[in-house]
């Protein structure tokens, strides 16, 4: 589960830098790397702009592409085809422009962004030889990791999935634990199924029982494979009862975690260390926990009220010393 909170940071890492792909010397290099990498100018935000409105259309076009009426229509389908091809000769041209334009093309070709944006040209070469393989074009998907780059309104999310990941994180050995008892349980339930009913209702092998008991404890239930006796249906029956507690037992484990990570979000605000810089302490803090300097109220935060008569440590800012604190 560690990865749940490391996957914005390696975006955010391997997004395509001047010092680690190398600003070219030519000026018309310059001028595509500007546009087609660099998302804080006007040309750059408008090019990613487009080009994000191309890369949700050109799926689109996949999508319609797979619904059986509008494939059989052949209208639609050599329309679809030619938008298709017009959208990767366009994706084709921006791959090239992104090589010539840095001075390590290599770095960027074998890097994350460089591999996506090669795979979302491929299958539509691929598919003149294997014709559904054009398909394979939605992973051209992932190239919409771009917009948090670009969109600031989509910035914000990035804190909400990072505490969602830290709460997966910290609740993910419970989850295992969790997860190793229920395997136990459609290990033990899915053997004594095909002990109960055997091959002739179905139940041909241990893992057919084992399939039958993860089916039935996610309260799934294909009903491709089902008990018939009575014995079969009364295990099938507290299968089923334990299913509903089952499901709830990892939303309690992820959601305390989620509202403990709320809680201390919600609680790392207030004075900032004037000092050092060190953000987020808590309201009550009186010392930085980095420096040890005493925290002044910031002109911003809102003033803490007086108790018993004396002033809150947060309104006190005539001393800056814990020793000079200790001796006044």
């Amino acid at each position: 589960m560690r990865w749940f909170g490391s996957i914005p940071e390696f975006f955010r890492d391997n997004y395509p830098s001047p010092e680690r792909l190398g600003l070219p010397v030519a000026r018309w290099r310059q001028s595509i790397y500007r546009t087609v990498f660099e998302t804080n100018t006007e040309m750059g935000k408008r090019f990613e702009r487009r080009l994000t409105l191309a890369i949700m259309l050109s799926l689109c076009v996949v999508i319609a592409h797979s619904i059986p009426s509008i494939a059989d229509d052949l209208r639609l389908y050599y329309l679809l085809r030619a938008l298709e091809w017009v959208f990767t000769i366009g994706f084709t041209v921006e791959y090239v422009l992104r090589l010539i334009s840095v001075r390590h093309p290599m770095r960027y070709a074998l890097s994350f962004y460089g591999l996506v944006d090669l795979l979302s040209v491929v299958p539509t070469y691929l598919g003149i030889f294997f014709p559904e393989a054009h398909f394979l074009a939605s992973l051209r998907a992932l190239r919409l990791v771009r917009t948090f780059h670009i969109f600031p309104v989509f910035r914000q999310f990035l804190d909400e999935y990072l505490m969602l990941g830290q709460a997966l994180r910290a609740s993910a050995r419970k989850i295992f634990v969790f997860l190793s008892v229920v395997a136990l349980i459609v290990f033990v339930m899915g053997t004594l199924m095909y002990v109960i009913e055997g091959p002739e209702h179905g139940f041909t092998s241990v893992p057919i029982g084992i399939y039958w008991a993860i089916s039935t404890v996610t309260t799934v239930g294909y009903g491709d494979v089902t008990p018939s006796t009575a014995i079969g249906r009364i295990f099938a029956s507290i299968m089923m009862l334990l299913g509903w507690g089952i499901l709830a037992v990892p939303t309690g484990i992820v959601g305390a975690e989620l509202s403990r990570s709320a809680g201390t979000k919600a609680r790392l605000k207030g004075v900032d260390c004037t000092v050092c810089g060190l953000e987020r302490h808590e309201d009550d803090s009186r010392f930085c926990r980095r420096c040890g300097m005493r925290l002044r109220l910031s002109k911003s935060a809102p003033r803490a009220p007086f108790a018993s008569g004396k002033p809150s440590a947060s309104a006190d800012a005539t001393c800056q010393v814990p020793d000079d604190c200790a001796r006044s």
